[in-house]
């Protein structure tokens, strides 16, 4: 059974649709409506107490169960993205490097568009090599907003 949860951060700039079918998290979608639902399973209360540790700067790293379908070339990107570290940053560019992959910049950028699980695949820690903001499925502000959180030293 597909369970959505909806949550809004401590800090009150993030609503998030989390979908949870077979006790794993298949989806994390932005959303602007400031709607929230009461967490009632175990995973949806230990979902919302790690996004609270996460947002409350208290804690760096997730253990929540996810499952991403994508491409072949899709996976290999996300993969290489749960490699950086919190409060670090890479480039497009040196992220097609790492996969092996070094003129295949854009095509990096498309797989990370189609993340379907922003922040548990830290997407927003890839940015343009010359230090700008690019692209992000949740908008440029809350890029940058989850860059500060982790004190990015790139912005």
């Amino acid at each position: 059974m597909d369970t959505r949860l909806f949550y809004n951060s401590p800090n009150g700039f993030f609503h998030l649709v989390i979908e949870i079918f077979e006790e794993t998290i298949i989806s994390i979608n932005f959303c602007s409506n400031q709607i929230s639902s009461q967490p009632v399973e175990p995973l949806e209360k230990e979902i919302c107490h790690q996004f609270d540790l996460y947002f409350e700067s208290k804690s760096k790293d997730f253990d929540l169960p996810f499952f991403a379908t994508g491409t072949v070339f899709q996976l290999l990107v996300w993969e290489e993205v749960l490699k950086i570290p919190y409060g670090s940053t890479i480039s497009y560019k040196d992220l097609a490097e790492r996969i092996g992959r070094s003129n295949s910049a854009r095509a990096v950028g498309r797989a990370l568009n189609q993340n379907p699980i922003p922040i548990l695949i830290p997407c927003h820690r890839v940015i343009g090599s010359n230090k700008d903001l690019k692209g992000y499925g949740g908008g440029l502000p809350i890029k940058k907003r989850l860059l500060e959180l982790e004190g990015s030293v790139t912005l």
